[in-house]
C-alpha cells in the first residue's frame, strides 16, 4: 500500500509541471459576446424600423408603405441569402476574390472566430446586419416609382455581385485589405460606398418622378422622418462600436467619435440652411446628422475626438453641396439623397482618415513604418476599384432583372401611388 501510494505521489509530482505550464484555452468572451449580440440588435433597428421610417417621411404619403415594405422584403431575403452561401463566400476559406462554401448553410464554424474572442455564430450574426442595410440604403435612389418584384431582385442580386465580393476583398482577408492595405472600420467602403454609387446608377437608369424638377415633392411627415433618423442615430452606436468586436477601449472610442461627427454634420447642415433659405429646417438637421454618421463610419475606430469633428464639419458641408450638384447639375433624381449623403460621405471618410488618424489630429498614429501618403493610395485605390467595381456590377443586375421585371411603374400607378397599386393598401387611413 505504502509503495502503491509513493507512486502515485511522484506520478502526481511529475505531471504537475505540465500542468502547471500548460497553455490556457482560449475561449469565447463572455462580455465581448454580449456587446456584439447587443450591436448586432442595434444595427438590424436601423433598417427596421429606422431605415424604413427615415425614408417613409421623405416620401409623399401615398408611398410611405411601399418604402417600409422594401426595407422588410430586403432584410429578409438578404438574411436567408446569408445564412445559405453569403457568409461562406465572404468569410469562408477560399481566394482573395472570394470564399469558399465550406460555410454554406452557416455548417462548419467554429468555437472561436479567429483573432476575436468571439464564438462564429455571434459574429456570422454581425456581419449578416452589415449586408442587410446595404441594399436598403439603394432604395432611397428609386422610391415611388420602381416596382415591387423588380426591386427584390435587384436587391437579392446586387447583393452576390456587389455586396459579397467587395466585402471579402475588405473585410473577409481579400485582396484590397492584404495586398493594398485598406482600411475600413465599419463600412465607409463596403457599405456606404457601393450603396451610394448604386443608386446614383439606378436613379440615371430608372428616369426621374413625375414632376421632377417643375413642381415640389414635398416629405409627407418630417416628424416621421425625424424619429426614423433617431434610430439610425443610436443604432449607429452598434454599427461603429460593434466593430471594433469586442467590448474594449476601441468601441468606446469609436461610439464617441460617432457622435461626435453626427453632432457636428447636423449643426453644419442647419447653419447652410439658415445662410441660404433662412430657415433650419428639420429635415436638414436630420440629412446632416446621417451625412456625419456616415463619413465617420470608415474612420471610427482609428481617429480621435478632434478627427471626428473635423469629418462631421466635413461630411455636412460638402454633402449639402453635392445634394444641389446631383439634382440640380446632374439633374438625377437621387430621390433621397443616397449618393450624395452615403456615397460622398463615405468616400469622404475613406479618403480622409488616414490624415486624421496621424497623431496630430489625436488618433492612434501609424505603426510598422506606415505613414498617411502610403496609406492615402491605399484608401485611393479601395475606393477607386470598389466604386468602378459597383457602377458595372450593377449596371449589370439591373438590366438581368429588366429582362424579367419592368423597372418601372406606368404613369396611372406612379400617380395613384406605389401603395395601392404594389400592395392594395394605404400607408394611411384617415377617413
Amino acid at each position: 500500500m505504502k509503495l502503491g501510494r509513493l507512486a502515485a505521489l511522484v506520478a502526481g509530482a511529475l505531471a504537475f509541471p505540465a500542468t502547471a505550464y500548460a497553455q490556457p484555452e482560449i475561449v469565447s468572451d463572455s462580455g465581448d459576446t454580449a456587446w456584439i449580440l447587443t450591436a448586432s440588435a442595434l444595427v438590424l433597428m436601423m433598417t427596421i424600423p429606422g431605415l424604413g421610417l427615415f425614408y417613409g417621411g421623405l416620401v409623399r404619403a401615398k408611398n410611405v408603405l411601399s418604402v417600409i415594405m422594401h426595407s422588410f422584403v430586403i432584410l429578409c431575403t438578404v438574411s436567408l441569402l446569408w445564412a445559405v452561401f453569403g457568409y461562406s463566400l465572404v468569410f469562408g476559406e477560399g481566394t482573395p476574390w472570394l470564399g469558399g462554401f465550406g460555410n454554406a448553410m452557416l455548417a462548419n464554424l467554429a468555437d472561436l472566430r479567429a483573432g476575436t474572442t468571439l464564438p462564429e455564430s455571434t459574429f456570422a450574426l454581425f456581419q449578416m446586419t452589415f449586408a442587410i442595410i446595404t441594399p436598403a440604403l439603394v432604395i432611397g435612389a428609386f422610391v415611388e416609382r420602381v416596382r415591387f418584384g423588380w426591386v427584390v431582385a435587384f436587391s437579392t442580386l446586387w447583393t452576390i455581385l456587389v455586396y459579397l465580393p467587395v466585402a471579402r476583398w475588405i473585410w473577409g482577408g481579400g485582396w484590397l485589405a492584404t495586398d493594398v492595405g485598406t482600411l475600413d472600420f465599419a463600412g465607409g467602403i463596403v457599405v456606404h460606398t457601393t450603396a451610394g454609387v448604386a443608386a446614383l446608377i439606378v436613379a440615371k437608369l430608372l428616369g426621374p418622378r413625375r414632376g421632377f424638377s417643375k413642381t415640389l415633392l414635398a416629405p409627407h411627415s418630417p416628424a416621421l422622418t425625424m424619429v426614423g433618423a433617431g434610430l439610425l442615430w443610436v443604432g449607429w452606436f452598434g454599427f461603429n462600436g460593434g466593430s471594433a468586436l469586442a467590448a474594449n477601449d476601441d468601441a468606446s472610442t469609436a461610439i464617441f467619435n460617432t457622435h461626435l461627427a453626427a453632432c457636428t454634420a447636423a449643426l453644419v447642415w442647419s447653419l447652410i440652411e439658415r445662410i441660404r433659405i433662412g430657415k433650419a429646417t428639420s429635415i436638414g438637421i436630420v440629412t446632416g446628422a446621417v451625412a456625419g454618421l456616415a463619413t465617420v463610419t470608415p474612420a471610427a475606430g482609428y481617429i480621435g475626438p478632434m478627427g471626428a469633428i473635423l469629418l462631421g464639419l466635413l461630411g455636412g458641408s460638402v454633402c449639402f453641396f453635392l445634394v444641389q450638384v446631383v439634382k440640380h447639375n446632374w439633374k438625377i433624381d437621387d430621390s433621397l439623397d443616397v449618393f450624395a449623403v452615403h456615397g460622398v460621405g463615405g468616400i469622404l471618410g475613406s479618403l480622409f482618415m488616414p490624415i486624421l488618424f496621424s497623431e496630430m489630429f489625436g488618433g492612434g498614429g501609424f505603426a510598422d513604418g506606415a505613414n498617411v501618403s502610403t496609406q492615402l493610395v491605399a484608401q485611393l485605390v479601395g475606393v477607386v476599384t470598389v466604386a468602378a467595381w459597383t457602377a458595372i456590377m450593377t449596371l449589370i443586375a439591373a438590366w438581368m432583372v429588366s429582362f424579367v421585371i419592368p423597372m418601372r411603374v406606368d404613369e396611372e400607378a406612379e400617380h395613384d401611388g406605389l401603395d395601392l397599386h404594389s400592395h392594395g393598401e394605404r400607408g394611411w387611413e384617415l377617413d
